[in-house]
């Protein structure tokens, strides 16, 4: 990676999501000599992003190192890691190991669980701290400063990202010597991390506020569907801002700024102007299809949910995600994805993302494989590969942690031929950022089955199976409505393991509801008293929307006209 000078603008920011200072980072490469009229030591944002090399070196930095850095010093180092974790967690794609910090022991636990009911034993296991427990008592700012509230992190990052784009945006007019062209890509850039920093927070928290200038106080909390409007809002912004683009060699030089030179390579090449207008259509998918339910419990594609706080999927939900992933992501193109580097880099191969700090032995890994992700995929599946069970079992403080798995270093072993799930090696694993062909042609599989399409869409998870290298054989067309949706959702917790999905999906299948809402897990592998249960029923009781950091809500109380901040169904 080419070497980077790192450069950081202070600001004094109050309220919005906590009472610091944030810390805007600038990354600068080749660019000493525009800057040497200013103390490299104390830049300024109207000294320093004046030009071409300085905006586009402040709108890296306020994605890589504000978004997907700021203050993740905590269990590993970057977003990728402790805040992209609780969704693994939750999602059973990983446990916590014995006697980790910052809740990830306890964030992924379920309410309990039944070994095998239909056999003995058939008691039921209760866990004595709850999910909702935790987040309740765990929610405030001084918890926060021991590392104890889980709910602290996302909000963090999100936040520090909206902040800089926003910082951006309104720095673009005293920017001289900038085509229209290369203007409307850096405003395309603004406007997409905003629309996904949006998501973020609209598709995990009960509600959440809307920020349009830089450093400014926003009282006023808005529900979580109205976040996600405002990421739609904001993603469609940048699909104007990209169709505007009538100079693709503005454009082109432009987008190979914004993106770091660690990041550029595999799939990971500057994206063509129409290729990341795939990329925001996909992700206009994903909004709709993980903030509504489209419950599939036990076996049961009629299964209903009460009590959750999102409404159920319509008919013309699907028929909108089947649009946009028509027009979504394809096979080949490239996509936000990122690598660690040797230096100076927004995360590093061992500790900067959940897949990294499992790949490793399950007796010392940081996180563990879950024995529900490894059950995902079928005998004879290549990317079983990714696993292995010579390090033993590991038995942690909670038993549904409990695993045979190790999740391998697919770059060091030399894996070839499939989707490598995990390395700690430098620049050894892709991780996607952004949705991908493969998030892309799930979404518009289950569309296609839940619209009678079932062919067509066992078509498409053929498909993506080749893609990864599984090797598995063809799917019969003529599968029913539920022998196809277990397929579709075992391969999407197959094929999207590690990219902090899989618990969206738990939950809009409904599993991740308490047994009296109707939710649920049934049929999973679990190990209980040395002996493993391959037909266990799981009640995650998991709050479905978390309640509002209470960092923000202590130091930013909300406003009389304010959305409720804590969800009110739990």
């Amino acid at each position: 990676m080419q070497k980077i000078n790192l450069q950081i603008l202070k600001k004094l920011f109050y309220g919005l999501h906590y009472s610091a200072i944030i810390i805007a980072m600038v990354l600068v490469s080749s660019c000493k000599k525009d800057l040497n009229q200013i103390n490299p030591n104390a830049p300024t944002l109207p000294g320093n992003v004046i030009n071409e090399t300085g905006i586009t070196s402040y709108a890296l930095g306020g994605v890589y190192w504000n978004g997907f850095n700021y203050s993740d010093g905590w269990l590993g180092n970057s977003y990728f890691s402790l805040p992209w974790g609780y969704h693994e967690l939750m999602g059973d794609v990983a446990g916590g190991g014995a006697g980790s910090n910052n809740q990830t022991t306890t964030m992924g636990v379920p309410d309990s669980f039944t070994p095998d009911p239909v056999g003995a034993p058939s008691t039921v296991i209760s866990n004595p701290s709850p999910q909702v427990t935790i987040i309740r008592s765990f929610n405030n700012a001084s918890q926060t400063s021991n590392g104890n509230n889980a709910l602290y992190y996302e909000w963090t990052n999100m936040y520090a990202m909206i902040d800089a784009m926003n910082t951006a945006i309104a720095q673009l007019p005293s920017v001289s010597g900038m085509t229209a062209d290369k203007d409307s890509t850096i405003k395309a850039w603004c406007y997409w991390w905003k629309g996904y920093a949006y998501a973020q927070i609209g598709t995990l928290y009960y509600a959440g506020l809307i920020e349009d200038k830089p450093n400014t106080i926003v009282s006023n909390f808005v529900s979580q569907s109205a976040m996600i409007d405002e990421s739609n809002h904001q993603l469609n912004n940048a699909l104007t801002a990209l169709k505007a683009i009538s100079s693709q060699s503005d454009y082109a030089t432009v987008i190979a700024e914004l993106i770091p030179q660690q990041n550029q390579v595999g799939l990971g090449l500057p994206l063509s102007s129409a290729q990341w207008i795939g990329t925001i259509n996909t992700m206009l998918a994903r909004n709709i299809l993980l903030n509504k339910l489209s419950p599939f419990v036990n076996g049961n594609p009629a299964a209903a949910i009460t009590g959750a706080s999102i409404p159920a999927i319509t008919s013309a939900d699907w028929t909108s995600i089947i649009a946009y992933c028509t027009a979504g992501v394809q096979n080949g193109d490239f996509v936000f994805t990122g690598r660690s580097a040797p230096s100076n880099s927004y995360f590093t191969a061992t500790g900067g993302t959940v897949a990294s700090l499992s790949a490793f032995s399950n007796q010392g890994s940081t996180y563990k494989v879950s024995e529900r992700l490894v059950q995902q995929f079928q005998p004879g599946d290549n990317r079983l590969a990714n696993f292995t069970t010579a390090n033993g079992t590991f038995t942690g403080d909670a038993v549904t942690n409990s695993t045979r798995y190790s999740l391998v270093d697919g770059t060091a072993l030399g894996l070839t031929g499939i989707n490598i799930l995990g390395s700690r090696m430098v620049g050894g694993l892709e991780i996607y950022i952004g949705p991908t062909y493969e998030e892309n042609a799930l979404m518009l599989a289950e569309a296609y089955i839940q619209t009678g399409k079932i062919s067509q869409g066992l078509a498409l998870i053929d498909a993506v199976r080749t893609y990864q290298g599984a090797g598995l054989t063809a799917l019969s067309p003529s599968l029913s409505l539920t022998q196809a949706l277990t397929v579709l959702t075992q391969e999407r917790l197959a094929a999207l393991a590690y990219r902090g999905l899989s618990y969206y999906d738990l939950r809009r299948w409904g599993w991740i509801y308490g047994a009296a809402k109707g939710g649920g897990r049934w049929g999973c592998n679990l190990i209980y008293n040395s002996t493993v249960y391959t037909n266990a029923y799981i009640n995650y009781n998991y709050m479905d929307y978390w309640d509002v950091p209470g960092d923000e809500t202590e130091k930013n109380p909300p406003s009389a006209t304010s959305a409720a901040v804590m969800n009110p169904n739990y």
